[in-house]
Parts: C-alpha cells; structure tokens; sequence
C-alpha cells in the first residue's frame, strides 16, 4: 500500500531520455543502412554512461537491499512501461506474487524504438529449448572479444608460453603425417605468431619476454621468405613468398610505436567474420523478419469481438478472471498510424450454451507429453488440450446460424477479428504445447489456473515458467499474426533449406514475441512490420490486378474496324494506368523512408485507382467485341491470270455435258 500511495517519483539516473545519444543524433539510420562512428562519438557516449553509473553508485551507496528495491518499485509504477506498470499494480493490490517471475538475463536486447544492442563482453549466456530444438543460443553464438582479440586482464609468461604451444599444436596437428613444402610450414607457422602477437603483445603495459622473441623469429621468417625469389624455386612458391611479405610490410605488432593504418591479422579477420554474421541475423529477425504467407490487407478500424467462454455462468464481465485494461492496452499496441481499434465483450457460459459446450467438448483431448529438463529430471505430463482445427470448424458451423457475428461482419473499412477466450479450472492447452493460436478467420486462447507452469525452454540453466493465468502476451502474439502475419522473433525463412529456421539468439526484448521476457508491447521494428505486410499486400495485388488487365487487352484481336473505337478508349486507359504507377512509386518511396502512416493512407487510393483501370479495360472491351463477333456475308474472290484458264476449262467442261443432242432417226 505504501507504494501504490506514494505520490513523488524517484528520480532515474539511468534514463535513456535523459543522456543525449550522440550515436543516434548524428546517424538517425533513416533507411537501415550500417554507419561507421568514429572513437570520439564513441568515447563521449562512453563517458555519459560512465559517469551515470558513478552517480548511480553514490546514490544507493549506504543504502540498504529493501529501500534500493522500493525505489525501484516507485520508479515501474510511475514509469512508462505500461505492460510492466499494469502488471506490477495487479500484484501488488491483490497480493499474490505466484505470477511475478524473475526476467531472463541476456546479453542482446531489442528496445521498444527502433534500437537494439548487443554486448558483447558479457555472459556467457544461454537460452532456448531445452531438449531438441535447433538455433539454440550458446556460449559461442556470438563473437568472443577475450578469445579472439584478447582478455582484457593481461597473462604471465608462462600462461604465454602455454597458449602459444597449444597454438602450434593445434595449426600443426591439421598437416598429420603427409609430407609438405616448405612454404607452407613457414605460412602455417606466420599465422601462429600473428594470432599470438595481436591477442598477447600489442598494446600490454608490461611487456612479455616471449613477444621479444618472437620479434625476432619474425625477422628470420622475413629472410626466409625473401630467399624464395631464387630461380631455382617454382612459381607458386614464389607468388606465396610475395604476398606473405606484403602481409608483413605493414606489421606493427611487438613494437610500440603508434600506427594510423589497422594491421591486417588472421584474429580480426574472424573477429569481424562473426560480428558480420551476427549483423546481417539481426536485419533478418529485427529489421525485416519474415512473416507468415497470406494476404493481409489494411482496415481503417479493427473490431475486436471478445468472445469469454466460462464454466458456469458469472453475473458481470468485471467478475471474470481477466484484466480487460491489459487486454485492451496489448491488442490496441498492434495498431498502426491511423488505425483505430474497437471492442465488444461477450459472456459465453457453457452451461448455458448446449451447442458451444458441445464444440467445446468435441474438440477436449488429452495427450502424454514427455519432458526432460534442465536438470535431467525425466517427467511424464499429460495434458489436456483443445484440438484448434476441430474447435475451429465447431465455431464456424455455430458463426453460420449468425450467433456468433458482430455488427461490422460485411464492412469495407472494418475488420471483425473474433477472439475466443477459454477460461477453464484446469491447466488448458491448445495443441499440446500453445496458450493461443492464430487460424484463418479467428483467434483462441485459453486461460486456466496455474500461474507457474514449467515449459520445454530454459535460460541460463533454469526453465522457463509459463503463467496460465494471464495469456495477455500469446494472445497478442496470436493476434499479430493473425493481422500482418508477424512470427516470433526466433523464427525465419531459410532460402538455402527453403523452409523455416530458428536461431533463438534475437528471441530476447519485453515483446509478446521474445521467450526471454514477460512483456507484450510491441516494438518500433515490429510495428514497422505490420506496416510493411500491409503495404506489400496491397502493391502485389494492385500488381497482379493491372497485369491481368492488360493481359485481356493483348489476347483482344484487332481489325481495322476495332482501331477507332480503341482509339477513343486509349486516353483514358493511358491516364489511369499512368496514375496507378505513380501511385506505386510514390508509395515504395513513403515507405522506404519509413514514413507508414502517410504510406498507409494511399493504400485505398490505390486498389480503388487499380479497380478503376480495370473497369476501364473492361469497357473498352465491351466496345470491341460486337464488332469482331459481327458475321461478315461477303465472299471475297481473288482473280488472277491463272484462274482465267481454270474458268474456261470448266466452262468447256459443262458445254460437253449440257450441250443438246441430235435425236437419231428410228429404223423400223
């Protein structure tokens, strides 16, 4: 109570709003595209940060564990994190905290605009299934600053030596037995002390005896290699011997002079490999992941019908075990730029209902799901689940005597998405392992008691617990798939398997599709999500529209008669497929500016211009079919010297046989 009367926020030191982001200011990524800072930015943006957990420290310096958490409290409840704020309210009002569970620990985060980060010196972590599964994220998914550049606390000589034996050990170990040139030990031998050098010697306040010799060693293989320019060796060794010296013309790394120009080494090689692939995952799961394949179109206002099914009939939809204000916050996040949402609550009791209570126990199962966890532990759970696919033909039969339609069901500028709402005593489940499930033309989530219910994913070695009693982020993750076809994070489309993978290391940030956290509202990137799937869906099928327009006009067979009336028909025809293209270039260049909401608000523009060209080819060739299925009476004869002859000898033909006969006398 103390907290939820407390009236003065604390002040948060560690705000983003209140630290300016010189990264951000200076390059806004307008369009996505990787910018290179230089080290003062960096640096600058080091110092805030460093200077914030200096202040930071002073603050809660002497204080005591329970005030430090207090503070905390007070800083989520009059904070702008909604999802949590509503979350942490609930609680504590009602008292029970069986619900609130400890966030997950990562090193990658996905913020609510358009930022994400990944640090990569701490960990190491772990996250995914725990059991099966592929993409899980390990200790190495990520590129490792202390085994590929070096540690930041600086080894003894004979750690050194050490490192360095188990170096040429493993390089040496590839050759095995097999006899090889003597170019390509020295090469193989070059690489060892590259990688030592930069890992171990350059930039050590103290420096190693080890690196001295290896100084020297380097001078040797130098005049090694340049012994290989002698006639008597063969080309290839030579052009090796080359390039390998102009790989080492530029080497600074025993010495501690400064150099200006970045050394080229095998470490930093790998290093930036790695980072590279990590970067280019990001924009497949963050920037532009893939979405589920359908149609999804743009409505001006989207109508949520919430359908709550119950046991035994409740007096008040206040009654129900559910919080509306989460609800209704979480489904209207999903809502783009001019995009309204409305809703209408509805009680269903089964006991009331005979034909819904028969749905509902038509399409009841249960099933023996095995589960191994993180410990080892093997346990066998049986589960009761709802079938969705047989669910889902149930609630149509019933959608189709009109029980279950809202008001807006034939509408042009409103989409009805009806949300199916199981609330039940016993754990529930949809198809074994799902609390909600987005199908063609509804959505079904299911509520049941518990409110701690271990899973088949862990983090950090501990399982991840799933709340039953509150499925606020499946269902708005169900729900956003059902919109736009958005996927959870850890899913994409593979074009090499053609077919979905996973990789789980960006299944992280406080949004309804992370397995790391427990918020539902989604993200910048998100949002620019279902954006995008409305605007592609719009253009491919305007695209797909005109194209099968014009292709009526080329399979039209033209005659000289058809030519005037085609003629008239051309200037209207030519202007609106004219501003049917423009509309598509202006609307691919709204968007890749990200600018959604003005994208968004030509899309009814353009399938109305796309459905006014087609109407117009539609006409013109209503003008032009009478005239080619006219039957023409004339036959027209073609003369030439050689029917002359053709003629006569016909003519001479019928004389012969037509010609009158003398009669013959009759002798008696």
């Amino acid at each position: 109570m103390k907290l939820l009367q407390a009236e003065g926020i604390p002040e948060n030191i560690l705000a983003l709003t209140k630290i300016q982001r010189p990264l951000y200011v200076k390059h806004p990524m307008m369009k996505f595209s990787w910018t290179r800072t230089e080290d003062t930015d960096i640096m600058e943006w080091y110092n805030i940060w460093l200077d914030a957990l200096d202040s930071f420290g002073r603050l809660y310096q002497g204080r005591d564990i329970a005030e430090i958490i207090e503070v905390k409290a007070l800083q989520l409840l009059k904070g702008k994190d909604q999802d949590l704020k509503l979350h942490l309210e609930k609680v504590l009002k009602s008292g029970d905290y069986s619900g609130f569970q400890a966030e997950c620990l990562t090193d990658t985060w996905i913020g609510k605009d358009r930022w994400a980060f990944i640090d990569l010196s701490a960990g190491p972590f772990s996250w995914g299934p725990a059991v099966g599964g592929e993409g899980v994220r390990t200790e190495a998914s990520l590129p490792s600053v202390e085994k590929t550049i070096g540690s930041a606390s600086e080894i003894s000589e004979q750690e050194a030596e050490d490192r360095l034996q188990d170096a040429i050990q493993e390089k040496f170990a590839v050759f095995g037995d097999k006899e090889h040139q003597a170019i390509d030990i020295l090469l193989a031998e070059i690489d060892i002390y590259e990688l030592f050098a930069f890992k171990h010697c350059k930039g050590r306040k103290v420096k190693l005896a080890l690196c001295e010799e290896l100084d020297e060693r380097m001078r040797d293989l130098r005049n090694e290699l340049q012994s290989f320019e002698g006639e008597e060796y063969d080309e290839s060794h030579k052009k090796k011997a080359i390039e390998a010296l102009k790989r080492m013309e530029s080497w600074n790394l025993f010495s501690d002079t400064h150099e200006e120009s970045q050394n080229y080494t095998v470490a930093r090689d790998s290093f930036l490999a790695h980072l590279g692939a990590t970067l280019w995952g990001s924009m497949r799961h963050i920037v532009s992941p893939s979405v589920a394949d359908g149609a999804f179109h743009y409505y001006e206002k989207i109508s949520f019908q919430l359908f709550f099914m119950t046991q035994e009939k409740v007096k008040h939809i206040k009654q129900l075990p559910v919080d509306m204000k989460a609800i209704n916050e979480g489904l209207s996040s999903l809502m783009v730029p001019s995009q309204k949402p409305m809703f209408s609550t509805h009680m269903l009791p089964l006991s009331e209902d005979p034909a819904l209570a028969m749905a509902f126990a038509v399409a009841r199962r249960a099933a023996a799901v095995p589960l191994l966890l993180v410990n080892g532990t093997y346990r066998k759970t049986v589960r009761t689940y709802l079938d969705s696919s047989i669910l889902q033909y149930q609630l149509q039969r019933l959608n189709k005597h009109g029980s279950l339609k809202g008001g807006h069901a034939h509408s042009r500028s409103v989409l009805e998405v009806p949300v199916f709402w199981f609330i039940y005593s016993e754990p529930l489940f949809l198809d074994k392992y799902f609390q909600a499930k987005a199908l063609s033309d509804m959505i079904i989530v299911v509520q049941s008691e518990p409110s701690s219910w271990e899973s088949h994913l862990h983090c950090n070695g501990h399982s991840l617990l799933l709340n039953l009693r509150q499925p606020i982020k499946a269902a708005v993750a169900a729900t956003a798939e059902h919109l736009a076809g958005l996927l959870p994070l850890h899913l994409v489309y593979g074009q090499a398997h053609e077919t979905a993978i996973e990789d789980w290391l960006w299944s992280v940030g406080c949004n309804p599709f992370s397995i790391t956290s427990q918020g539902w509202h989604i993200s910048q990137f998100q949002s620019d999500s279902i954006a995008r799937s409305y605007v592609i869906t719009t253009l491919e099928e305007s695209i797909q529209l005109v194209n099968s327009a014009i292709h009526l006009l080329l399979m039209e067979r033209t005659t000289e008669k058809t030519f005037r009336i085609f003629q008239s028909q051309e200037h209207e025809l030519v202007n609106k497929y004219t501003y049917v293209v423009s509309l598509w270039k202006r609307v691919s260049t709204v968007t890749g500016e990200l600018r959604y909401a003005d994208a968004l608000r030509l899309l009814n523009t353009l399938e109305d211009a796309s459905k006014r060209f087609v109407d117009q080819v539609n006409a013109t060739l209503a003008l032009l079919h009478p005239i080619n299925c006219t039957t023409e009476r004339k036959v027209h004869m073609v003369f030439d010297m050689t029917t002359i002859p053709a003629f006569l000898i016909v003519l001479g033909c019928l004389y012969m046989v037509l010609r009158p006969r003398r009669p013959k006398p009759k002798i008696n």
